[in-house]
């Protein structure tokens, strides 16, 4: 029998944990639908902009005119450069595009995705593909653009398009500088919470494994909890099974987290009543 070679968009992706999620990335059209779906979010947001604008400034001629196209640039600009890095910069790491696509940004290097990571690679859109667009739209309205200038805007933006195809982990010039990927979500099961009609597995700790945190750890993992951060959640679930040597029901890490929580919770209180407090998982239990 042939031996099951790994996928060739699968790299692996280790956490400061120690965890290997061995993530897969995202293909250059999955991307490439993402980018779509947030510039018709962009363009949308857009029109409701200049309608509003129209409703407000209506009857005021020349004056009006000239206000509601100041508005429009203005609403182009701050869309174009914040919309993409105020959404990365989120827990999700995602835009609305990514998140439908079922995709989100992280660092290469397995940590946390930093801001200065972020504004790197959406600053580098600007150039890749707003600068172009916006130079050949002001030529074309004043009547400037030439064959020559048109096509000299085609490659610039063609050769920053076509980069994707040119690597094997499709970045963008912006993920290289960056140090960032874009990947598909790990896959995992939907806890009661959001799928109504399943029942929540039981889980069922052993003192051993209940001592392996203490209250510091517990803090954190409330923390994780309360923020819904999926591969957080997937790395915090896959480092605490690790570390207890769990060998039960695997596949939901917040149904897995939460009975954890509870657990662990439930442990440290009790032990409070009888004057017993660990603080964090390094003071003897």
């Amino acid at each position: 029998m042939a031996e099951r070679r790994p996928r060739s968009d699968t790299r692996a992706f280790v956490t400061p944990e120690g965890v290997d999620l061995r993530l897969h990335l995202a293909s250059v059209g999955e991307r490439a639908g993402a980018f779509v779906l947030d510039l018709v979010i962009i363009l949308g947001a857009l029109i409701l902009l200049t309608i509003a604008a129209l409703f407000v400034l209506a009857g005021g001629g020349a004056a009006a005119a000239q206000a509601v196209a100041a508005i429009w640039l203005l609403g182009f600009f701050v869309l174009r450069n914040f919309y993409f890095t105020a959404f990365e910069l989120g827990t999700r790491s995602a835009t609305i595009g990514k998140r439908v696509m079922k995709l989100r940004v992280v660092a290469r290097n397995g940590r946390r995705l930093s801001g200065h990571a972020v504004i790197a690679r959406n600053a580098m859109r600007e150039l890749e593909f707003f600068l172009p667009l916006s130079f050949l739209a002001y030529e074309s309205s004043q009547g400037l653009a030439d064959t020559a200038t048109s096509l000299a805007g085609l490659a610039w933006s063609g050769v920053f398009l076509l980069f994707p195809f040119l690597n094997r982990d499709h970045m963008r010039v912006g993920d290289l500088i960056a140090g960032t990927w874009v990947t598909r979500l790990p896959r995992r099961s939907l806890g009661a919470s959001v799928v109504g009609h399943r029942e929540l597995p039981r889980y069922a700790f052993s003192d051993a494994q209940l001592n392996a945190y203490g209250e510091f750890e517990l803090q954190k993992l409330e923390e994780v909890l309360r923020r819904q951060d999926e591969l957080a959640m997937i790395v915090v679930a896959r480092t605490i099974r690790s570390r207890i040597g769990w060998t039960g029901a695997d596949g939901d890490e917040l149904a897995f987290l939460r009975a954890y929580y509870a657990a662990l919770c439930k442990r440290l209180e009790r032990n409070m009543l009888f004057g017993k407090r660990r603080r964090d998982k390094h003071e003897a239990a």
